[in-house]
């Protein structure tokens, strides 16, 4: 990774890794027992661990998985590592990089990162994350991917930089808000049996943050979405840090705005401090945003509130980000839509759980240390027989926050106005201020902070849901340690798995246990044969990883986990490179599948509807791949896994 590249990436990992919940909800260590109690303020064993996992130390031995069908690839500690290494018996190549043509005219790229933002908008995005496949109606081997482009790396640029200490280009910033948003492309199975694209497709589509989208739901029109640029409150440019996904059963795919915070500033100090909408979600307040400065280019991301401007300029700019936005892969004339319903947070995810009578609900983590799980579940049914009923259903719910109790029991807090404390004396006039400031509404209504939470999965047979909880340092200090979150110093994460009342997605109550504990085995040693400290081992039946963050499950019920850590941290250095495992939810037991190059993040799963292919997407790799020649700049890379047999990837 060049030290530009690296430093970079680091600086905006450190932007996503402060904490901004204020709140001061209860620990769930005051609900313990005094006797347990005692154990989480005098910091943690090993037989505490085993008591806040569960008693996963218990379980099936590796090996004796029936889902696992496969033989566990090692991890990857070499420096120069830049390759993906994928388990015998399967071929993982190049599918999808950045800078590749998608729509009709865009050029190829250039090794040398020229093409102009006008390129860029017809060409593949930066950064892959999450994605899913829609196959066409009536066809197994053909169908559309659409995936995210989260942000952008400072290779986008000929010169390897991005500089924020003085005014940006604006050709610059329009190249990387181009570089932001979604792709759509059409993938086949060719005569010789392997997936390619197609590429004259007239599905072909890339959205970015130049492309208008509709504002609909509560929001839609009210003075908080209403900007100099949009008086109407109804339309808004763009969608940015788009990280994992959802679908909807109606066959449409739902992106998810994360980290949009970073790229707004507000300069008024006294209007940021009493602005909830602003403060609580940690934009910037000095220098510039913490993410591209565009605004010193484009005004629209400067959200300082100027009087003499109609409605304030473009103070409320950043309140049209932080939503799910509905893309219609299947009509590219279609306008994305901004789905108000689902409340403004720093969203992952929108994983769909769908009940045998059309009930639904779609589950979230919001990515930030000490934030929440939320689900949203719409008022109306899915009814298969009737297409056009279901288009705004996402209109109209209850949006939820979890609270995780001592006893392995949950509830589901509902975030509507005059419940939970949600009321005008408590700063929220209206449903719409609930919605606006869903994370202030999760405070208040007594929430459990957790350790960032990202991706949510559901199981396709149980409706059993997981979440992955990427990593806390600041836990034991800025958050109590309590069942759910146990570790101080929480470097390696955890996965949380929970039942809905009766397999229910609409319930409002849960159990719950800690699925796993990331990390390495107890009693492991360092390179210097000391011991590794508690708070470092977890409860991995397999092969070791740390910070989870991409979750998926394939028709067949295996979870499919995928990492996101530093690999140059020296906690790390026992997990090598980031890597896609693969666990059983009966067992337990978890193999490693793949290892990505040096510097990356494994992220984005999608399946082709026989389950013999594989998507996985190589995000930020940190030297030359995927020419991985020494001396190409890095792309982020979709690759493409089949098993050498022509067999069920995982059987």
């Amino acid at each position: 990774m060049s030290h530009e590249h690296s430093h970079f990436h680091a600086s905006l990992e450190a932007h996503d890794d402060i904490t901004i919940n204020p709140s001061a909800n209860p620990p769930l260590a005051e609900l313990i027992n005094p006797a347990r109690r005692n154990v989480l303020k005098g910091g943690l064993s090993l037989a505490a661990l085993g008591f806040f996992a569960g008693g996963i130390s218990g379980c099936s031995k590796a090996g004796a998985s029936p889902l696992l069908n496969f033989r566990g690839v090692p991890v990857q500690i070499d420096p120069q590592f830049d390759r993906v290494l994928v388990a015998e018996g399967y071929r993982a190549v190049p599918f999808f990089s950045w800078g590749d043509p998608v729509e009709a005219g865009a050029p190829a790229w250039n090794p040398d990162a020229s093409d102009d933002w006008q390129a860029q908008l017809k060409q593949a995005g930066d950064n892959h994350d999450g994605m899913d496949f829609f196959a066409f109606a009536g066809e197994t081997e053909r169908g559309l991917l659409v995936m995210n482009h989260e942000y952008v790396n400072p290779p986008l640029h000929p010169s390897g930089q991005i500089d924020q200490s003085k005014p940006r280009p604006l050709a610059e910033v329009r190249k990387e808000q181009a570089a932001h948003g979604v792709s759509v492309i059409e993938v086949k199975k060719g005569a010789d049996g392997q997936w390619q694209r197609v590429m004259d497709s007239p599905y072909n589509r890339r959205i970015s943050m130049l492309t208008p989208m509709r504002i609909a739901g509560p929001l839609a029109g009210l003075d908080a979405m209403k900007t100099a640029s949009d008086p109407s409150g109804l339309e808004v440019f763009g969608t940015l840090n788009n990280c994992a996904t959802g679908v909807t059963p109606w066959g449409t795919f739902l992106t998810c705005e994360e980290n949009w915070h970073n790229y707004f500033i507000n300069r008024d100090q006294a209007d940021y401090e009493s602005r909830v909408s602003h403060k609580r979600y940690g934009l910037a307040k000095e220098g510039t945003s913490k993410n591209y400065a565009w605004e010193t280019a484009d005004p629209r991301f400067d959200a300082t509130p100027y009087a003499e401007q109609a409605h304030g300029g473009h103070v409320n700019e950043p309140h049209r980000f932080g939503w799910v936005v509905e893309i219609d892969p299947f009509d590219p004339k279609a306008q994305p839509i901004k789905r108000t319903a689902f409340g403004r947070i720093g969203r992952e995810c929108a994983a769909l759980s769908l009940g045998t009578d059309g009930r639904m609900a779609f589950y979230s983590g919001d990515d930030a240390k000490g934030e929440y799980v939320y689900k949203f579940v719409p008022t109306g049914r899915y009814d298969a027989a009737n297409p056009k009923a279901n288009r705004d259903l996402l209109d109209q719910g209850t949006l939820y926050v979890a609270r995780f109790d001592a006893d392995g029991s949950g509830q589901w807090l509902a975030l509507v106005h005059g419940q939970n404390g949600l009321t005008a004396d408590n700063g929220f006039a209206d449903q719409a201020e609930v919605l606006l400031n869903a994370r202030a509404a999760a405070d208040r209504a007594g929430a459990t902070p957790m350790d960032r939470p990202e991706w949510a999965a559901v199981h396709p047979q149980t409706r059993e849901v997981y979440v992955a909880l990427t990593n806390n340092d600041g836990r034991g200090a800025k958050q109590p340690t309590d069942k759910a979150n146990p570790r101080p110093q929480n470097l390696h994460g955890q996965i949380l798995r929970f039942n809905e009342k009766d397999a229910d997605p609409t319930a409002t109550s849960f159990t719950w246990e800690l699925f796993l504990l990331a990390g390495e085995n107890r009693g492991a040693k360092d390179k210097d044969g000391k011991a590794v400290p508690v708070n470092l081992t977890g409860t991995i039946n397999g092969d070791l990883f740390s910070s989870p963050d991409g979750l998926a499950f394939d028709a067949a019920g295996r979870l499919w986990i995928q990492t996101d850590y530093d690999d140059i941290e020296a906690p790390m250095q026992a997990m090598g490179c980031n890597q896609l495992l693969c666990a059983d939810p009966a067992t337990r037991e978890v193999r490693r599948f793949l290892v990505g190059p040096r510097g990356c993040e494994v992220t984005g799963l999608a399946w082709s509807p026989d389950g013999k292919a594989m998507w996985a997407n190589i995000q930020h790799p940190g030297l030359s791949f995927p020419a991985s020649d020494g001396k190409t700049r890095p792309r982020s890379t979709t690759m493409l896994i089949t098993k050498l047999d022509g067999g069920v990837i995982g059987s």
